[in-house]
């Protein structure tokens, strides 16, 4: 079923100047599990939650290694993700084999979105609905890039895509400042803190209770390390480093607050007060 009669082709402009079936591509990112990617002074860190489209199926790989100085993460549609890696992979190839070095990355995500643009302008084809996120290190250090359907791409310190990443954003805002210092455990521990607060209540509160470990997928890169996807037990060891240092954070926080005076014993009791200095005072403590 049509939207309206400017959505049957990629080539074709609404009056406002839009081309809906790149929104509709951009729209499949935001219904695929959310994924994570942040990075530090040295690595650059994809964590990805891995969910099965059924009970009765395994969860689809989310992190594809491309070389031994990057890999993606995605979130959208898988079987375009696997034609886009298979063009980074040759890419890849073609450069080493050419230039004997690897293949900076910035250049790399210039071609790919080149690539991707394509689609957008041609009517017999359409635009790839699927979102990167790609951790790559060369000569200048780690990178984090986002990648999407409409070939937009953007640099970034740390960014989140998929479904429900909103939460993912928020966190990574509010602790964006530590992560150029942290060390490569505490780098995958803020990822895996972001990729939790993604999760419905519901099934964040069954999971804190140990009823099942959460089920992501982690891969770093940086510094005299390849890009590596760690294995199932190196993912264990980490949620329960993030478990103990997140219920660490919480112990500070609440010991924090009984160490400050209690605002009822520091005020002096008044006759009257302004209810609007009241109000923005319980907003604003």
């Amino acid at each position: 079923m049509f939207r309206n009669q400017y959505d049957s082709d990629v080539t074709v402009w609404s009056p406002q100047g839009r081309l809906h079936q790149v929104e509709y591509a951009m729209a499949a990112v935001k219904l695929g599990t959310a994924t994570v990617g942040l990075k530090t002074r040295d690595y650059a860190v994809l964590v990805a939650l891995c969910k099965p489209a059924s009970e009765l199926s395994a969860s689809q790989r989310k992190i594809i290694p491309i070389d031994d100085h990057l890999g993606i993460s995605i979130a959208g549609i898988t079987a375009d993700a696997r034609v886009l890696s298979k063009y980074l992979r040759s890419e890849c190839l073609s450069y080493k084999h050419s230039y004997g070095s690897t293949y900076p990355v910035s250049r790399l995500i210039t071609n790919l979105g080149n690539k991707m643009q394509s689609t957008t302008q041609r009517y017999d084809r359409r635009p790839y609905g699927v979102g990167l996120l790609l951790a790559g290190y060369d000569e200048k250090g780690p990178h984090i890039y986002k990648v999407e359907p409409s070939a937009n791409f953007f640099n970034c310190k740390a960014m989140t895509i998929g479904s429900r990443s909103q939460s993912a954003r928020t966190y990574l805002e509010r602790h964006l400042s530590t992560f150029n210092a942290c060390s490569k455990d505490d780098i995958i521990c803020h990822g895996i803190h972001a990729i939790r607060s993604t999760l419905p209540n519901d099934e964040l509160v069954s999971k804190d209770d140990g009823g099942s470990q959460l089920n992501i997928t982690v891969a770093i890169v940086g510094k005299d390390q390849p890009f590596k996807i760690l294995s199932d037990e190196e993912n264990l060891k980490y949620l329960e480093m993030a478990k103990q240092r997140g219920a660490a954070i919480i112990v500070s926080k609440s010991d924090d607050d009984d160490d400050k005076p209690s605002t009822e014993d520091s005020q002096e009791p008044s006759t009257s007060r302004d209810p609007q200095v009241a109000v923005a005072t319980m907003e604003n403590p």
